[in-house]
């Protein structure tokens, strides 16, 4: 009974191996990738782990030092407490507030270190001056170099040399008509010296307008064709080479001292500097030289150099602005720096370069530096002394023809003129109005570079004699 259970619960009996060939196996392959990936894990855990560590110590050591600083804060304020009440019992005790004391102690001191104090800043002035001195002679130096220039002084003489006598008949033409002309259409005097019998003297105070005259008198001469028709023709082309001609100069004075955004207008003008002399110095040079001075000697110091440059380069402007017949040439170089909106400092820089006005900043002081030592070196300007000892007499002449004026002094090259009143022809109010006058008189008569300055002096006396008792 036994048996047949069995045989029918399990079936009969087959061969083993036909089993393990007739099912798959049920035993995981391993393979090396899954090794690795079980080993990076088991890396990862135990860094985790060590990180978990180590963020536990760090947090306690965290709050270890601020309870460390708790601690420190109230001994702080402990000891703060404590300084209080020791300086509040110090000033019960000696009836005197800490500010008093501080001030007692220092005056204590002060007075102990007084002649010790003013020895050292004696000491200090002194080694300041010394190297003062040393340093202005360097930049000087320095800067004067940069000025440097072997050109020698040129003179303008507006004379024009003719071939023979005969030409002059011609430039005079039938009852004068070809000279009247020339100087309608030039703006210039044409004057026959009897003792330069081959030569025209061309007479202006515009040295533009001298120089068209001139050029276009040699062209005419060339020509032979010398006619009012022709005069004018000739003229007008002059005028427009001319014009060309200074345009031209002026770019390459703004190029030379390195200016490139001046408008076109102002090169323009600029450029009539080729046919200006000041005391025998051409005005291009004269700005050139200045600008070239005066940018170095703000380098050394450490001024603005764009304000320098600009200043030098526009500083004489108003003596070429002819057809501006009010004040001096820096009054109308002032107003034309205005008219263009240049800053503020280049405007002072134009009005302080002859110290007309008080100088307003360290730049200005550069531009007339610049302007004083290119005008005053050797060899760069030259007057005739009998012109310069005649500006003075005409001065004084004009001061003492006033009838309050006593005498008068013409001094500083005709700059400044002082004069000396009769105190009962006079007044003290009226003084302003005195010096007005011979200032308008002065600028109408005479040609003074920059401005003059007027000093009138009314002065009155007392005195009176008196017997003593003894005599």
């Amino acid at each position: 009974m036994t048996k047949k259970i069995m045989k029918k619960t399990f079936g009969p009996a087959k061969n083993t191996d036909e089993q393990v060939n007739a099912q798959p196996s049920a035993i995981p392959v391993i393979t090396d990738a899954a090794l690795k990936d079980v080993s990076t894990q088991a890396s990862l855990i135990t860094k985790e782990t060590e990180l978990a560590k180590r963020e536990g110590i760090l947090e306690e050591r965290e709050r270890q030092i601020e309870e460390k600083l708790k601690i420190l804060d109230q001994k702080l304020e402990q000891v703060e407490k404590v300084r209080k009440d020791l300086l509040s019992k110090l000033e019960k005790s000696s009836k005197m507030s800490a500010e008093d004391a501080q001030k007692i102690l220092l005056e204590s001191v002060e007075k102990d270190l007084a002649s010790e104090i003013s020895k050292k800043v004696k000491e200090a002035e002194d080694q300041i001056k010394l190297q003062a001195d040393e340093k202005v002679r360097e930049i000087l130096a320095d800067s004067m170099l940069h000025g440097v220039t072997d050109v020698i002084s040129e003179f303008t003489t507006s004379k024009v040399t003719l071939e023979d006598e005969e030409l002059k008949g011609r430039i005079i033409g039938k009852e004068g008509r070809n000279i009247r002309s020339f100087e309608q259409a030039t703006g210039v005097d044409v004057v026959m010296d009897d003792e330069s019998p081959n030569n025209l003297i061309l007479s202006s105070f515009d040295p533009v307008r001298r120089e068209i005259a001139k050029v276009s008198l040699e062209r005419l001469i060339a020509d032979g064709r010398i006619q009012p028709q022709r005069i004018e023709e000739i003229v007008e082309k002059t005028k427009e080479d001319i014009e060309k001609l200074m345009l031209q100069a002026g770019e390459k004075l703004c190029h030379d001292v390195g200016i490139y955004n001046m408008p076109v207008e102002l090169m323009a003008l600029l450029g009539r500097f080729k046919y200006r002399y000041s005391y025998g110095q051409n005005m291009i040079q004269h700005t050139l030289e200045e600008t070239q001075i005066g940018v170095e000697i703000a380098r050394q110091i450490g001024a603005d150099v764009n304000v320098v440059k600009l200043g030098c380069l526009l500083h004489d402007i108003g003596k070429i602005l002819t057809d501006w017949d009010e004040g001096t040439h820096v009054e109308r170089g002032v107003q034309l720096a205005k008219k263009f909106g240049f800053p503020e400092k280049v405007v002072n820089c134009i009005a302080e370069h002859h110290e007309d006005q008080p100088f307003s900043a360290v730049e200005s002081i550069c531009v007339y530096l610049g302007d004083a030592i290119s005008g005053g070196r050797p060899g760069a300007r030259h007057e005739n002394v009998q012109d310069y000892i005649k500006r003075l007499e005409d001065i004084e002449r004009i001061a003492t023809s006033f009838e309050a004026v006593e005498k008068a002094f013409a001094v500083q090259a005709g700059r400044e003129v002082r004069v000396v009143v009769f105190p009962d022809k006079i007044s003290d109010d009226e003084l302003p109005k005195l010096v007005h006058d011979i200032g308008t008189q002065i600028q109408k008569e005479v040609m003074v570079p920059g401005a003059v300055k007027i000093t009138a002096i009314r002065e009155t006396r007392a005195s009176d004699q008196f017997l003593t008792s003894g005599g």
